[in-house]
């Protein structure tokens, strides 16, 4: 009978001691941070930069010149939270303006600054505590998915709609009102809008994606010389960052308009401060800012981003949890300093995915550009801004638009349909998402209880497709 092996002998190479103690590590957090902000392709994440400006800029510049509002506070806080969330999150996550917010402080004279700052510290810390107690997850768990889809769709058609406008006429935007019809020609005409949207359209198509098989087979199979070059011709056109160079137009553009604007344009940051909230600042922050806003915040960006970033980007692990965590720390800390309400929104999710923001890196870029123009020209940049052409604005908004309205598009089942169409009406005619998501939890619950009575299980009645973790 053979001896038994003998024990392995102990030896004194480290190199052996190192292949024989090596384990896989999870990835540590630096490397998790470096792959999220990794470009999957430097033109499509530069491109995919663009896509949230046709919101941003509007809200920002109307707030600027409106309520005085802090343009290089804000500019540098929120390129802040657009490093952060892109190292975080490792996708194109947005950083808005608080719209319902932004809206009081337009409509209301008595709305100023610290009002602002009052209702976005108060939205923040509501969002922040539901994020760390567990809520905001069970709240997910409840919520239907034809509900959130309908009021996708809302801000979808909501955003082409705004669009629209800003493209066939004039705008004040520090007002938000429409001054007349827009001209066909000029430097902000209706040829211009046209054709950038034409271009757009050309490079992008309808969102899919730039790889074409067939462009790819017959160079395969055919081989020929011609077609080699049509394709690499194809290819190089439909690589093109449209949004961009769109975007690069309407700036070479705002020069032309207004060269001496040039001199408005100071060098240096604003300086930042500590804003001054009285009692009553606090009081109508609440019940002007904040009331009308959580509704939207929980639904739009949180819940409606989280099953986006889900549907957008199947092998990333999201949560609602963390989402509101990082949205009640945005608004924590730069409403202190006069910095904008801000939120995530699935608009801007799905502008940026329209025009090729795959990686944390796409917003990151966006941050760090922001940072620059926030330090080096600080809230002068505002007078640029009033330069910059509104249909171009307008154009890049109405893509934003339609991509989330297309999220919509799973609800195959008539039921699923009934309730979201329900919920995206009430929405749109009652210009209030709180309202639409009320009216669509009610249709659902009454459709579900109008199948327990027709006899099926009490234990199906909640049943839906948001059911599973997140």
């Amino acid at each position: 009978m053979a001896p038994p092996n003998p024990p392995p002998i102990p030896t004194s190479d480290p190199e052996s001691l190192q292949s024989n103690t090596t384990t896989v590590p999870n990835p540590s957090t630096l490397q998790k941070v470096k792959t999220n902000l990794l470009f999957r392709s430097t033109w499509a994440e530069l491109n995919g930069a663009m896509g949230d400006l046709g919101t941003y800029i509007p809200i920002v510049l109307a707030l600027t010149l409106a309520k005085d509002l802090n343009l290089g506070t804000t500019l540098i806080f929120t390129g802040i939270y657009n490093i952060i969330t892109g190292a975080i999150y490792g996708v194109p996550m947005p950083v808005q303006p608080m719209k319902s917010i932004a809206a009081a402080a337009l409509s209301d004279a008595t709305f100023s600054v610290p009002e602002m700052m009052a209702s976005g510290i108060l939205t923040g810390g509501t969002l922040l505590l539901l994020g760390v107690t567990g809520l905001m997850q069970l709240v997910y768990k409840l919520i239907p998915l034809c509900v959130v889809r309908g009021i996708q769709l809302a801000q979808g058609l909501s955003f082409a709609l705004t669009a629209v406008k800003y493209v066939r006429k004039v705008q004040d935007l520090p007002k938000s009102k429409s001054l007349g019809e827009r001209q066909w020609l000029g430097f902000d005409g209706l040829v211009l809008a046209i054709v950038c949207f034409c271009f757009i359209v050309v490079v992008n198509g309808a969102g899919e994606d730039i790889h074409d098989p067939e462009m790819s087979r017959s160079c395969v199979q055919g081989g020929e010389s011609e077609r080699k070059r049509r394709s690499k011709v194809r290819k190089v056109i439909f690589s093109l960052p449209s949004a961009f160079l769109v975007f690069v137009l309407g700036v070479v553009l705002g020069f032309i308009r207004r060269p001496s604007v040039v001199h408005e344009i100071k060098f240096g940051p604003s300086s930042i401060e500590v804003v001054k909230m009285s009692r009553h600042a606090w009081k109508q922050g609440f019940i002007k800012g904040t009331v009308p806003q959580l509704p939207l915040s929980i639904l739009n960006s949180v819940i409606a981003v989280c099953k986006l970033s889900s549907d957008l980007f199947p092998g990333k692990d999201f949560s609602v949890t963390s989402l509101s965590v990082t949205v009640g720390l945005m608004n924590l800390v730069g409403g202190w300093f006069g910095a904008m309400p801000c939120c995530h929104g699935a608009g801007g999710l799905a502008g940026q995915y329209k025009f090729g923001g795959r990686s944390g890196g796409c917003v990151a870029l966006l941050g760090a550009a922001k940072l620059v123009l926030g330090f080096v020209l600080g809230s002068s940049l505002a007078h640029f801004f009033n330069q910059f052409p509104v249909g171009i604005i307008g154009v890049l908004l109405f893509f934003a638009g339609v991509e989330l309205a297309m999220a919509s598009r799973d609800m195959n089942t008539k039921v699923d349909s009934f309730v979201m169409l329900i919920s995206t009406a009430v929405s749109l005619v009652g210009s209030s998402a709180a309202l639409g998501f009320c009216i669509g939890m009610i249709v659902f619950v009454l459709l579900k209880l109008r199948n327990w009575t027709n006899g099926k299980p009490l234990s199906t009645i909640w049943k839906h497709e948001s059911n599973g973790e997140v």
